[in-house]
């Protein structure tokens, strides 16, 4: 069991029962926080997912990480079966153990976690096993400088409700669905209206906006997009498409970064995009390092092999963004 130093890890309670749970990870005495984030990556270390979990290990220790985020479909292809599945093993404790990801992964859920038990992802139980392991299916990272808005994006989209196909889902906890949408909206606006950080950020799991496989995804554009937008968040990161991505919207200035490179990739699916936007475009496997200070993001994309693919530095003046 990974041992947490006291101070760093800690949750807050909740003043009422309808707002999102808080975490506090506090930043370095610089005031700067490292962190990676790795998207569809659980397959028990097959499709490359041991290879990037072993340049993961080396970009951790070079960047000295804070913590992992993981932007869902953690577990492949139904989930977990229950708290004592041992794809929790093979696919996590046993892949990523370099020391430098001896950190807390802050994870949501993916659609592929909706189609096993979805509780047994959430429980304590697994961070008894491994106590790196946090998943909650919404919930607020504070990191001093910044806030990460992390939200369950599955029970947006409408097809896996009425069309399933031959998938089942978990749905325990979500219906009815119109209710858990509405108050999850309403907290995660409320929340980021409230926020005072530098940085704001919202983590999904599904794309919102993407050239990749799965392409955009409506349901998160009509309902997610406008808070977005009216509460100035900087970036959404997400999953979802087995690629590495980033997009600038041109309307909004919101950088649309994805990392779903964890294992298995899409070769050559991508779909024509505005490269005034499109500045990255990757189909393989890798992941995303960020590098926080009050001025600056600096963000970088890694290959399987551990090369760097793309940086950029996101400033606070939105219009001094440029490549590092």
């Amino acid at each position: 069991m990974v041992m947490l130093v006291a101070g760093v890890f800690c949750l807050l309670t909740s003043p009422s029962i309808g707002e999102l749970p808080r975490f506090e990870h506090h930043a370095k005495p610089e005031e700067s926080l490292n962190v990676l984030v790795l998207g569809d990556w659980g397959r028990k270390g097959t499709h490359n997912q041991s290879f990037v979990a072993h340049q993961m290990g080396i970009v951790g220790e070079k960047l000295n990480i804070d913590f992992v985020i993981s932007t869902g479909d953690n577990f492949y292809e139904d989930g977990l079966k229950g708290v004592d599945d041992p794809a929790f093993y093979e696919s996590f404790v046993d892949i990523y153990t370099a020391p430098s990801l001896q950190k807390t992964w802050y994870s949501v859920l993916g659609n592929h976690d909706y189609r096993g038990d979805v509780e047994a992802q959430l429980s304590p139980v697994l961070r008894q096993k491994d106590s790196r392991w946090l998943c909650l299916r919404s919930f607020i990272l504070n990191g001093e400088i910044v806030e990460f808005f992390f939200v369950d994006t599955t029970p947006f989209v409408e097809e896996y409700f009425t069309d399933p196909k031959e998938h089942t889902y978990d749905w325990d906890g979500v219906l009815p669905r119109a209710t858990y949408l509405s108050e999850l909206l309403k907290d995660v606006d409320s929340a980021l209206v409230e926020s005072k950080a530098k940085w704001k950020m919202v983590v999904g799991h599904h794309t919102i906006n993407s050239a990749g496989h799965h392409g955009n995804t409506e349901d998160l554009k009509q309902l997610l997009v406008p808070i977005l937008e009216a509460n100035n968040v900087d970036a959404y990161i997400n999953g979802h498409d087995h690629c590495l991505q980033h997009i600038i919207d041109k309307n909004s200035g919101i950088h649309f970064l994805t990392s779903g490179g964890g294992s298995k990739a899409w070769s050559s699916d991508v779909k024509p995009w505005n490269l005034e936007e499109l500045k990255l475009y990757y189909d393989g496997q890798g992941f995303m390092s960020m590098q926080i200070t009050k001025s600056n993001v600096d963000i970088v994309f890694y290959d399987v092999y551990g090369n760097t693919l793309h940086t950029w530095s996101i400033s606070k003046d939105r219009n001094v963004a440029a490549w590092i």
